[in-house]
């Protein structure tokens, strides 16, 4: 029995991998950063930990809100496009057949058969062929504002919760040196499997996130400690 040959390519996965990762890191490293700074200002837990929850919420609404706007612009553009290409076909119905055959014809067809294609392809969907083969809109690679936007928040508020916790399980005076560790040592791992689901070097990857994390943090760190209040 013959069995039928699917191919993965992980390019299929760039877009929700990189918003997922992109979410996670920034809750994490921005929490973390948070509850470092506050906690070397020698503020009291409890406040370190209100002010982390508050980083948590402000920081979900800003990823949430920032993705909605951009990704609604990406989708306005698109419905502009859809409904030029639209009228246009309704106009001039012979140019975009000549323009859709150019199209296959520059990818390596016969004129006669990218002509061919063309009027069969529209014959079954004329918008969508242009959409998809002279656009590069298809159904797929849609925009969607809402989804975006929840999944930013979710993926920040997931990632913030992990310094959050700790922080909040943790005793006071090892309270920077536990959500730190803890933060770096999350961040590593989730560079090294986004690279792995990627396909880029895992090595590589987590040595840059931990670098610019740890960076972020230290100097949030030492602006706390400048401007802390006396102990």
């Amino acid at each position: 029995m013959r069995r039928s040959h699917r191919e993965r390519h992980r390019t299929q996965r760039v877009g929700w991998l990189r918003a997922a990762v992109l979410g996670a890191n920034d809750g994490i490293v921005s929490t973390a950063s948070l509850v470092i700074g506050v906690a070397a200002a020698n503020i009291s837990q409890e406040n370190v930990l209100v002010a982390g929850l508050a980083g948590l919420v402000a920081g979900a609404m800003s990823m949430a809100a920032g993705e909605y706007v951009s990704v609604h612009s990406q989708a306005d553009a698109e419905q502009a496009d859809i409904a030029r290409e639209r009228q246009e076909l309704k106009t001039d119905d012979a140019s975009e057949r000549k323009e859709l055959a150019a199209i296959y014809q520059s990818r390596g067809l016969e004129p006669a058969l990218a002509r061919q294609v063309a009027d069969q392809l529209m014959a079954h969907d004329a918008l969508g062929a242009h959409l998809r083969d002279e656009l590069g809109i298809s159904q797929e690679s849609r925009a969607r504002p809402i989804q975006a936007a929840l999944a930013s928040a979710t993926s920040f508020a997931i990632g913030a919760a992990l310094p959050l916790s700790v922080a909040a399980l943790s005793p006071a005076r090892i309270l920077t040196t536990t959500v730190g560790g803890t933060s770096l040592i999350c961040l590593t791992v989730l560079g090294a499997v986004a690279a792995r689901a990627g396909g880029a070097p895992m090595a590589i990857a987590a040595i840059r996130v931990t670098f610019w994390s740890a960076l972020a943090m230290g100097l949030t760190a030492a602006v706390g400690a400048m401007f802390g209040v006396s102990a």
